[in-house]
């Protein structure tokens, strides 16, 4: 039988009784007319999430769509500084979809001023500044629109939504703590933790009193000036760049090296560009202190881990991107049994299941997995049909696609070259390189000298693609369908023979001809070279 084409035996349909079937790609299930009830009838749910993030989320839909009865808790603690919000977790909320709306409005800016060189007449370009209050108002409707879509979303499907902290009393009981301190019970056959999630603050003084993370910069009530960004992740890089590029200027704290795990020589590029747009940068830094002066802006300090030397500047606001750290400390892990945790809080589930077989965990609480919004839904996803359609597919964690909204965007799919060469020896790798020039860049002439791509590849023929690199102009919108070549093994010479789009900056990929070990110049002679 193909296990990753399954279809439900006649067992598993009389399992869930009357059923009618769907398809979901290439895996067959069956979707119930009744919810029914769990085998020994004990469980007041099939299926319990705690959280309501992306992950969860998904999940809980899936497996409402196979038949099973489910409920998801979800709540939010504020923030140091006071911030919460509503249904949908980090994503929706605090992270990627804000995130690309604040990224877009630097864009926008940085276009009106390039109008006039296309010929637009543009009155008083001086006079031209962002609306801090406007944009925020803007993004926070947004969200809000999607929050309630989302609870409008769970209640069609018939999913229990509660509004509660929930934590483990027994393997299957959650005990849920309301917002006025009362508690609910339930109980369920089968557990999903999707907590995701929060904002590491480093152990400084002023860091909790004064500064703010990614979960408040979204909704600042006040423009943010001149921000000291600590860290620099791809959370610190892309609020650095946005921030700057909106009129607010940055500067980074560098504690060891920028975008740790992506590919460094394409780092260097993101930062180079930030550097050519003004963003600061403190390389080999850590904080020491964060004091706030009678007149409300905040002194920082910080030493070189190098060289010890101390330094120290005046900002309007400063936010920490030193990392985060999942939510699993209030969730008393050990009354369910579960034991399988990292140092840092991380739940150790090759499988998405844990130790004890019917708790699973997906998303960002998960110890070594990208922490990216679709993979936590597929996995969700995943995990649902298997659980309640008899499925046996698993999440696939290689080959995973991703985009840091830096100023100039870096996409990237598998192996970065310095793991390549890691895995596979420096004889058995081929690296294809080259600047190119975006059609867009050329009026009025903007900067080109980081806009840059690369193919790591097997040199042995066919040279199958292990990882694709890209700085540039809508990098992800370019990554995403380069992804799906990846995942289905293509080589160099299959990407060579692609016709590209002219003129697009995704067809550079079917351009790549210089080798790194070749020494050639990987500089285009002109757009049509």
């Amino acid at each position: 039988m193909d296990l990753t084409s399954i279809c439900l035996n006649k067992n598993a349909c009389n399992k869930f009784g009357n059923t009618r079937q769907k398809h979901f790609g290439s895996i067959l299930i069956a979707r119930e007319s009744v919810i029914p009830v769990a085998e020994d009838g004990t469980y007041d749910y099939d299926l319990a999430v705690i959280g309501g993030g992306s992950g969860g989320l998904a999940c809980a839909k899936e497996a409402v769509n196979l038949g099973a009865k489910v409920a998801v808790l979800d709540f939010v603690t504020p923030s140091p500084q006071g911030t919460k919000w509503g249904l949908g977790g980090t994503c929706v909320n605090v992270g990627c979809i804000p995130k690309k709306l604040m990224h877009q409005a630097a864009i926008l800016g940085e276009s009106i001023h390039e109008a006039v060189s296309y010929g637009w007449e543009v009155p008083s370009l001086d006079s031209i500044k962002i609306n801090w209050a406007a944009l925020t108002e803007s993004v926070q409707n947004h969200i809000k629109s999607v929050n309630w879509v989302t609870r409008v979303d769970l209640r069609d499907k018939k999913i229990d939504y509660i509004n509660a902290l929930g934590a483990f009393k027994d393997p299957h009981t959650i005990v849920g703590t309301l917002k006025n301190g009362s508690t609910k019970e339930l109980t369920a056959k089968n557990i999903v933790i999707a907590v995701g999630g929060r904002p590491h603050y480093p152990d400084i003084p002023g860091a909790i009193e004064y500064c703010i993370s990614s979960d408040d910069i979204f909704s600042l009530s006040n423009p943010p000036g001149k921000t000291l960004v600590v860290g620099a992740g791809y959370i610190g890089l892309e609020c650095a760049g946005f921030l700057n590029s909106l009129g607010y200027p940055a500067t980074v704290l560098v504690r060891s090296v920028p975008l740790r795990g992506f590919d460094q020589q394409m780092a260097r590029m993101v930062t180079s560009e930030m550097e050519e747009k003004g963003v600061k940068f403190h390389h080999r830094c850590v904080p020491l202190s964060v004091e706030k002066l009678e007149n409300g802006q905040l002194k920082a300090r910080w030493t070189n881990t190098e060289t010890g030397e101390q330094a120290e500047d005046v900002f309007d606001t400063v936010l920490m991107a030193t990392g985060r750290y999942a939510l699993t400390s209030a969730l008393n892990l050990g009354a369910a049994g579960v034991k399988t945790l990292s140092e840092s809080g991380k739940i150790i589930a090759e499988t998405e299941q844990t130790n004890v077989p019917h708790v699973y965990a997906v998303g960002d609480v998960l110890e070594g997995r990208p922490e990216l919004t679709p993979v936590a839904i597929h996995a969700g996803r995943l995990l649902a049909r298997r659980m309640f359609a008899n499925a046996a597919q698993l999440m696939d964690y290689e080959n995973v696609a991703t985009t840091v909204f830096t100023p100039l965007e870096y996409g990237c799919v598998g192996l970065s070259e310095e793991v390549a060469l890691q895995r596979h020896g420096a004889d058995a790798v081929e690296v294809y390189h080259a600047f190119y020039k975006p059609t867009e860049f050329f009026i009025p002439q903007r900067n080109i000298k980081n806009c840059y791509l690369k193919a790591v590849a097997l040199r042995e023929g066919p040279q199958r693609v292990l990882g694709l690199h890209f700085v540039g102009p809508v990098a992800g919108e370019v990554i995403q369908g380069f992804a799906a070549a990846v995942k289905c093994g293509i080589t160099m010479e299959q990407l060579m023979n692609t016709v590209g789009i002219h003129p697009t900056v995704a067809e550079e990929f079917t351009r790549l001809n210089i080798t790194k070990r070749s020494g050639k110049d990987p500089n285009p002679a002109s757009c049509c070279s």
